[in-house]
């Protein structure tokens, strides 16, 4: 395979020489990682999915920022978009495990999860990073 001899002239410049033990070895330390990571991929591609929109991102600060509940109702004056599309994203926010909901009589509240605390929290904190400045060959 075009990858595998790829690979093999890689680990022939980082060790000095590749024998076949050498690349069966690096293949499966690989795979390895590939499996360990491949458990989480999907529920995070969901999650970000789940954000990865203006509106459902606003919903999710709005709300992180108001500290407390808020009533669907209050959600239409600040965004842009139909009541329909707005109970559409609040309720993709909700199975993504961003928001949670309740009934109050005949009002639907919602709430940020601890899982939106720790992604706007890491974006937020993301934002203080120079990538240009990042030397990986010291890391």
């Amino acid at each position: 395979m075009a990858t595998n001899e790829r690979l093999r002239r890689y680990l022939s410049d980082e060790l000095g020489s590749c024998q076949d033990e050498d690349l069966e070895q690096r293949i499966s330390e690989l795979e390895e990682i590939d499996n360990s990571v491949s458990r989480v991929i999907e529920t995070d591609v969901e999650g970000l999915s789940a954000v990865a929109n203006e509106t459902r991102y606003k919903i999710v600060r709005v709300l992180h920022a108001a500290d407390s509940e808020l009533c669907v109702c209050e959600f239409a004056p600040l965004l842009d978009v139909s009541d329909s599309a707005i109970s559409h994203a609040l309720s993709q926010l909700t199975d993504a495990g961003f928001l949670r909901r309740r009934k109050d009589g005949k009002w639907r509240k919602y709430q940020t999860t601890q899982r939106a605390t720790a992604l706007l929290v890491a974006l937020d904190g993301s934002r203080d990073i120079n990538h240009d400045k990042i030397d990986i060959s010291t890391c």
